[in-house]
């Protein structure tokens, strides 16, 4: 058991070290840093203008559209880079199936396309 906790002392000297940094630098970034707090600096910032509504208000669906869509192809990616390097081992079926798994969001691409989710007017 004690060679076990042993095994893990680096890791938490990483951590101490870690923490002890981040603590110092914040510290020192408020002993020595001008604090001259002004109503534009502690104003919300959005894009260059003040901001016109409330921050909970109700986005457009395209939005969400548009990220479902980034979070699909981003799976995708992470797929195939492992899937392209053990496609030596995982033979016939694994390509047949990663042809499917790409068929599949194909498919939804272009429906997507044709729905219009991807034009923005």
């Amino acid at each position: 058991m004690d060679a076990l906790l042993a095994s893990y002392f680096p890791i938490l000297v990483f951590m101490a070290i870690a923490i002890g940094l981040a603590a110092a630098m914040i510290t020192a970034s408020y002993l020595l840093a001008r604090q001259r707090p002004d109503p534009e600096k502690l104003s919300p910032y959005e894009c260059g203008f003040e901001p016109f509504e409330d921050a909970r208000g109700l986005f457009d669906v395209r939005f969400y559209l548009v990220a479902i869509l980034f979070i699909i192809f981003d799976l995708e990616v992470a797929f195939l880079f492992p899937w392209a390097i053990s496609l030596g081992t995982v033979g016939v079926f694994g390509f047949w199936s990663m042809m499917l798994f790409l068929a599949v969001l194909t498919v939804g691409f272009i429906y997507e396309w044709k729905k219009g989710a991807l034009e923005w007017e």
